[in-house]
């Protein structure tokens, strides 16, 4: 069993890493905007800042409607941490 965290509190991330029982994050635009960020530069650059916390996989959850925006930026939400796939291997 794997075990993902469902938050963009940068906190709950390290206590959970911290503890060693972390696989993953899981989060979206709403969990993000409960801490605060806004706007899309934002947005990216707390993603990062997660990524680089715990060097696991990251979701975050794309924000567009229509399946041809959402494949854009999708694209590039795997850009933000593109090192990942290599150091997961």
């Amino acid at each position: 069993m794997k075990f993902f965290i469902d938050t963009a509190n940068l906190e709950e991330i390290k206590e959970a890493h911290r503890l060693g029982i972390l696989d993953g994050v899981t989060t979206n635009p709403s969990l993000i905007a409960r801490e605060g960020i806004s706007g899309r530069k934002a947005f990216e650059r707390h993603i990062k800042t997660i990524c680089e916390l715990v060097e696991s996989p990251v979701s975050a959850e794309a924000v567009s409607v229509n399946p041809e925006d959402m494949i854009a930026e999708a694209r590039d939400l795997s850009q933000i941490d593109p090192t990942w796939w290599s150091r997961s291997r």
